[in-house]
């Protein structure tokens, strides 16, 4: 009866499921119920016994407050003494009903209890009421008397040890309720256990009755895949199946799969076999014949025809050129025509045309035994190219089958080729064999010709002296062609050469500046913290020698600059980026950075500038500011007592004729560097701006240097559309001018900018003088100089915990950011890469800034930021980039991939410090 109801693998898990929870709420019922019992045992001892211990004490506390009442008022004879008194004796008996009811169920200690309060009515009746009565009569010899007899305190204390021996006994029931719910916990404990061994058992025996229905049929299911993997690829095996639920399906499924993986494995194998016979055919007809022969027994086709394009005139018709079963002329048209009857129609088409019930009389098939007529009728047309160019018919008195038609879709597209190819062949031995008859006939004419051609060769002996001569000079001519096609493939590889070695000077210079900046990094940072000794461990010449290493850290520092600026120069890699340039910084700046070193050297540093000097031009403000920087140095370097004065102006009319120059159209701004130093004699003017070269060439000259930094200047004037002209006396002093053109936009005063700078640290370092130093305007003082800075707020209370994420892969540089950031109160993290660095973030994510090196393993700095602006919770947390690469595209390519801010390596930790100020507190 129930042989054909499918059990499902989800009616049988359910069912399993169903049972073991049946058990667990039977098991949960009966914890339940020994719970609940456990717990009304549990109140009881705790309402039961707490109450009994209070009423004891309160019937206690009001036997106290009437024998205090009493001698209070004995002493003092002051009635509102009795109000304890009358107090108790109005309460005890309701607190010792309650009591009796509590312990109506213990006979002894209502025995105990009737004794107390045969003790207490006693007290009140001998001593409590007679000695008040006493009292009142004022017979004070009696009471004391009484008092000196002491029944009263006898009594009283009597009480009390009763009352002590009543809650003892208490204490001891208390004991033996608690010993008996301990008992019952372990009991239910143990019954738990039990339960919950029956509930597993229940639910395992289950689960290996279902596991085992369901795996038998999976295993039939891997045999079967592993038949069809294996190198015989057996795919006879079919799978029995056992069940009637989800793996039932499978395993059907699975015989379904077999059964269609055969059929197509079968079809391969056909159409290799088919593919295989057109090789070698060079036959059309013997092609089509070959196909039918070989198709039609795969297909159980009787009937079969082949017709092939053909074209004639202007037209096109197909000729029946193959047949199977039958002749060429025993069935259908010899020729067909597109569109007429069935074939013509598939052929116009393009389409398969099938005929299931074939009409009688439409064809009829023989044998020798009889003939008869077919059931069902297939049309294919054979396209190549997009074209029809054959169309193959057959017929069987049975049904072709879905791979029958398969088949014969799939062969079709490589016969079409096959077709085309053997047709193309024909045509192309035809006309091999045209060719050869025109051949033998332009043999006859070229006879002919020949006895015509030796008539011109007579004729041509009269020109071939002259043709001589003119080859002779032919010859000339060539050669000479030749030397300079020689010359020109020489300088193109010569050319090429060069450019290749300006490539591989910029990658080793782009590179050497990587490898010597890192390095030069912490050796900056360790030597500055060394010499600055906040833990007073060093010594002075200690620390002194931490300031020449960090000295000689910078020198060098400034030497890979100037080389590299100069390569850039003379390669011409040096882009200008002509912007909006606010000239009021400049004197700042320049005072900023240059008026520590004055005040070490002992001379004065002026700053001036002229009030009709534009507040903004147009210019690139990096190599503006480099080529100031430079002449400052150079003044600095040479001189050793006085003063360095520098000064912006216009240029003027006098200056025009004093320079040699001739007048322009536009403004001309003249910034000029004039010292007190060595000079430069006359003869050597034009050597100094030469590269590598100093007034002083030798190997002991007094002053140090490259000799780079005026060849740089110049090179950035001439690409900045300006020229530095130099005016010196030797042994009193030099004056360098940078003449700078202004550009159309800077003819007109435009609208006063705020200060301005790369980053928000230099941003801060500006903004430690409240105005431009005016012309001729005197040296500050020490005191106005300590009123000119800003006041920063305290460092430590600002990095105080503050959280820092380093990314850098160079040990050397991460240990000494590590150092002088920990001494700032910073806390560190430390990843060697952006991987690292990402997967630090997602454990931790509060960190306040993140300082990221470019060049690192496995993930670089600015995929690193890209990433990290991805992520909602980072948007906000500051970023700042640091590298070895200096370059102005540098700094924009780290902005645009997500850095906060930007600074270099070799890093000046103060300005590392500002920086980080600043975006900590923005």
């Amino acid at each position: 009866m129930f042989t054909n109801i499918r059990n499902g693998i989800r009616t049988k898990i359910l069912l399993s499921n169903l049972i073991s929870l049946i058990f667990i709420i039977i098991a949960m019922i009966i914890i339940n119920n020994q719970i609940s019992h456990l717990k009304n045992e549990q109140n009881y001892i705790i309402s039961h016994d707490i109450e009994v211990h209070n009423l004891t004490y309160q019937i206690e506390k009001q036997l106290l407050d009437m024998e205090t009442g009493q001698r209070g008022y004995v002493i003092t004879g002051a009635t509102n003494y009795l109000e304890p008194y009358n107090s108790g004796r109005a309460t005890w008996k309701e607190y010792y009903n309650d009591l009796y009811t509590l312990i109506s169920d213990n006979p002894n200690q209502k025995q105990k209890l009737s004794e107390i309060k045969s003790n207490i009515e006693s007290w009140i009746n001998v001593s409590g009421e007679p000695v008040i009565l006493l009292k009142q009569q004022n017979k004070m010899d009696e009471i004391l008397a009484y008092f000196d007899t002491g029944k009263g305190k006898m009594k009283v204390d009597e009480v009390r040890t009763q009352f002590k021996i009543f809650r003892d006994t208490e204490l001891e029931l208390t004991e033996q309720r608690a010993d008996r719910l301990n008992t019952q916990n372990r009991a239910l404990e143990a019954g738990i256990y039990i339960l919950l061994a029956l509930v597993c058992g229940i639910s395992i025996g289950s689960a290996l009755f279902i596991s085992n229905t369901i795996t038998k049929t999976i295993r039939d299911v891997i045999q079967s895949i592993r038949d069809i993997t294996s190198a015989g690829g057996n795919l006879s095996h079919r799978i029995q199946i056992r069940t009637r639920d989800e793996v039932g399906e499978l395993g059907d499924a699975m015989n379904v799969l077999l059964e269609t993986t055969e059929q197509q494995s079968q079809l391969k194998t056909n159409i290799a076999e088919i593919i295989g016979m057109f090789q070698g055919m060079t036959d059309v007809k013997l092609l089509g014949q070959s196909f039918l022969n070989t198709v039609a027994p795969m297909m159980s086709a009787s009937y079969g025809v082949l017709y092939l394009r053909c074209r004639k005139g202007n037209g096109e018709q197909y000729l029946k050129v193959a047949s199977y079963a039958t002749n060429l002329d025993d069935i259908g048209l010899k020729t067909v025509r597109i569109g007429e009857g069935l074939v013509g129609q598939s052929i116009m088409n393009k389409q398969v045309m099938e005929l299931n019930d074939i009409p009688e009389g439409y064809v009829r098939i023989a044998s020798a035994l009889g003939q008869a007529e077919p059931k069902h009728l297939i049309i294919v047309p054979v396209e190549f190219e997009g074209s029809v160019i054959a169309a193959v018919e057959l017929a069987t008195f049975g049904t072709f089958i879905a791979t029958d038609r398969q088949l014969l879709l799939d062969v079709s597209h490589s016969l079409g080729t096959a077709l085309d190819s053997v047709e193309t062949r024909m045509e192309i031995e035809r006309l091999l064999e045209e060719s050869q008859v025109m051949t033998e006939e332009l043999q006859v004419q070229t006879e002919e010709l020949q006895v015509q051609a030796e008539e011109m060769e007579r004729q041509q002996e009269v020109l071939q002296h002259t043709n001589n001569e003119l080859e002779k000079q032919n010859e000339v001519n060539e050669n000479k062609s030749r030397e300079l096609e020689i010359t020109r493939v020489e300088m193109e590889e010569y050319t090429k050469k060069l450019q290749e070695i300006s490539t591989y000077k910029s990658n080793f210079l782009a590179n050497m500046s990587h490898e010597l900046r890192t390095p030069l990094n912490s050796m900056l940072v360790l030597s500055q913290l060394l010499a600055e000794n906040r833990n007073g461990t060093l010594t002075v010449n200690e620390q002194e020698y931490a300031r020449v290493v960090n000295s000689a850290g910078n020198d060098l520092l400034v030497l890979i600059n100037d080389v590299l600026d100069l390569s850039k120069v003379e390669a011409g890699k040096i882009d200008i980026v002509t912007e909006i340039t606010n000239v009021t910084e400049i004197p700042i700046m320049m005072r900023h950075q240059f008026l520590p070193l004055a005040e070490q050297k002992g001379i004065e540093f002026h700053v001036e500038m002229s009030p009709d000097v534009p507040d903004v031009i147009w210019t690139d403000e990096q190599r503006l500011y480099q080529i100031i920087r430079n002449l400052l140095s150079n003044a600095f370097k040479f001189t050793s007592e006085g003063q360095v004065t520098l000064s912006i102006s216009m240029l003027d009319d006098e200056d025009y004729n004093r320079y040699g120059l001739v007048k322009i159209k536009g403004s001309v701004v003249a910034i000029s560097v004039k010292d007190t130093g060595i000079g430069i004699p006359h003869d050597k003017l034009d050597l100094i701006f030469e590269a590598f070269q100093q007034v002083d060439g030798a190997t002991s000259r007094k002053y140090g240097g490259t000799g780079l930094g005026l060849s740089i200047s110049r090179e950035f004037a001439h690409l900045l559309g300006g020229v530095i002209v130099v005016e010196s006396e030797e042994r009193v002093g030099s004056t360098f001018t940078f003449l700078l053109q202004l550009k159309d936009e800077d003819s007109h005063q435009l609208e006063p900018l705020k200060l301005h700078s790369e980053s928000a640290a230099a941003a801060e370092l500006v903004t430690f003088s409240s105005s431009v130093i005016a012309k001729n305007e005197p040296r500050l003082t020490e005191g106005e100089q300590s009123k000119d800075k800003t006041q920063f707020p305290d460092e430590d209370l600002l990095f105080k915990n503050k959280r820092v994420l380093i990314v850098d892969d160079d040990i050397r540089n991460t240990f000494a950011l590590t150092v002088a950031l920990e001494q700032a109160g910073l806390d560190i993290t430390v990843a060697d890469n952006g991987q690292e660095c990402m997967e630090i973030l997602q454990r931790e994510p509060s960190f306040d800034i993140i300082l990221m090196d470019i060049m690192m393993p496995v993930m670089d700095g600015y995929e690193t930021m890209r990433n990290i602006r991805k992520l909602p919770e980072f948007e906000g947390v500051p970023v700042i980039a640091l590298t070895a690469k200096a370059m102005k595209y540098d700094r924009e390519k780290c902005l645009a991939a997500g850095a906060s801010d930007y600074i270099s390596k070799p890093l000046n930790m103060d300005q590392l410090f500002s920086l980080m100020r600043v975006w900590l507190t923005s």
